[in-house]
């Protein structure tokens, strides 16, 4: 244990030896010295303190004699274990069975299936084989792993990752065009320092909050845009003032849509026009595709190097990696070098040299072949049990990702949908959560519709979640 600071009052009518003594049982009794933790020796402590070594005896004596504190021969002083020493205040058991039953009772009133959109399934993760890489990076001593690396991340992981996303989402680039970060919050903060002052970015209506949110925090102007059933409106993008646009083209965020590759074409002129336009292409949820080939990314369409590509592992891997890429044109990647260049890489390096070894062994491409099955069975049993519901309700967003959505044929509010469900202790999200639009009382999905995500549930709390959706809303 650390020494232990006791301010002490020398002016006290207190003997030194009882403030000492003072402090440290209410310390134990407190909980801040725990049980088992070993004390200072009496000769650290009086030297710590500034006091004769048997003032610090004298205290010790008095913990002993009282139970807070045992002594074990050659090892030194131990914290006693207090249940049976003393009993709480009468108030503070009475506040303390109050806070229990409180607790009890929002347990029991919390939902028994939660439909997050953001739900994953983590009992399949190879957690034998992550151990083995780290433990083998580990024990080679490589001492280089501990000190600062590059801003943009190891070059080793940035090869394996541009690899990757040509192999995979057809995505042009080199390693030096990528930027590693701890998430894409980092990364979108990060392209304040790249882009300048002058960000006037465009997002639909219905997005990625988290992302709305974190570009308001420094864009000059926001602006939000309708979108139909080919994504956003470019044409109401060229109409505003906009020089960016936030889109999620393999499967957007919330609604599922896939973007055609006419508006593709059409986004990418728009952003050709001007040397300061640029499009953001997160890659939300592209790796689950249960029908039809892999959608290539709209970077791979960018002749004019004009979209910055974002991904991350979260989904994929997992949410505490917490590893995300970001890739650069390269007009935009000197503007990297000339402003961020200094900044320390957010992501340790021994993360990423296990990442880099799970990627570039194959094991990350059998994981993720693994996670498609799991989540493609989860989906295809979804939308079975979903079938008494398609009278009353439209389906759509399917097929890819790890939600669906359920939209209202009949007049029915999101808010009673919500509510009905909550009533049999089950959790929805209607799509307005993920609404940004200016006046929020005017949805451009007039019908209500709400988001059942299937990625964290098991097959009997989806039939389970499914069957108490059907005496809610049936």
């Amino acid at each position: 244990m650390q020494d232990l600071v006791i301010r002490l009052d020398t002016e006290s009518k207190k003997h030194l030896y009882e403030q000492i003594y003072e402090h440290i049982r209410d310390e134990i009794k407190s909980g801040r010295i725990a049980y088992k933790e070993k004390l200072p020796s009496t000769r650290s402590l009086a030297s710590y303190l500034q006091v004769s070594r048997s003032t610090a005896e004298l205290a010790y004596e008095q913990l002993l004699s009282e139970g807070y504190i045992e002594s074990v021969p050659y090892k030194g002083y131990f914290v006693s274990r207090l249940e049976e020493l003393y009993q709480f205040s009468s108030e503070f058991r009475d506040e303390e069975k109050n806070i229990n039953k409180s607790t009890e009772k929002e347990d029991g009133e919390r939902c028994k299936v939660d439909f997050s959109p953001n739900g994953l399934t983590m009992s399949e993760f190879p957690f034998g084989t992550w151990r083995r890489i780290t433990k083998n990076i580990l024990s080679q001593d490589k001492k280089e792993l501990f000190l600062p690396g590059k801003a943009q991340g190891d070059e080793e992981l940035r090869t394996t990752i541009a690899r990757y996303l040509h192999a995979s989402r057809g995505v042009n680039c080199e390693a030096d065009q990528i930027v590693v970060g701890a998430g894409n919050d980092y990364l979108m903060l990060l392209l304040r320092y790249i882009l300048g002052e002058d960000i006037r970015i465009a997002f639909e209506e219905h997005t990625y909050p988290r992302a709305f949110r974190i570009f308001g925090l420094f864009a000059q102007k926001v602006i939000t845009v309708p979108w139909d059933e080919g994504g956003i409106c470019v044409e109401e993008v060229q109409n505003s003032d906009a020089n960016m646009v936030y889109v999620m083209p393999s499967h957007q965020y919330p609604t599922g849509i896939v973007m055609p590759i006419g508006r593709r074409r059409e986004l990418l002129n728009w952003a050709a026009q001007s040397s300061q336009r640029y499009i953001i292409e997160d890659d939300y949820d592209s790796e689950f595709r249960y029908r039809g080939k892999p959608i290539p990314s709209l970077q791979a369409s960018d002749s004019a190097e004009k979209v910055i590509y974002i991904g991350t592992f979260s989904k994929s891997i997992a949410p505490a990696i917490r590893v995300s890429y970001m890739v650069l044109p390269r007009g935009l990647m000197k503007k990297y070098e000339e402003n961020c260049a200094f900044f320390s890489s957010t992501v340790s390096r021994i993360d990423q040299t296990v990442l880099n070894e799970f990627i570039r062994d194959g094991y990350f491409e059998r994981h993720l072949n693994k996670m498609r099955k799991i989540y493609r069975e989860k989906h295809e049993y979804l939308l079975e049990q979903l079938t008494p519901f398609l009278e009353k309700f439209s389906l759509s967003g399917e097929y890819a990702g790890l939600h669906v959505l359920l939209q209202a044929k009949e007049d029915s509010s999101e808010e009673e949908l919500v509510k009905k469900a909550a009533d049999e202790k089950i959790r929805v999200y209607g799509l307005s959560e993920a609404y940004v639009g200016e006046n929020k009382k005017q949805r451009h999905c007039s019908r209500a519709t709400v988001l059942l995500g299937y990625g964290g549930l098991s097959m009997e709390e989806i039939r389970f979640g499914v069957e108490a959706l059907k005496r809610a809303w049936l």
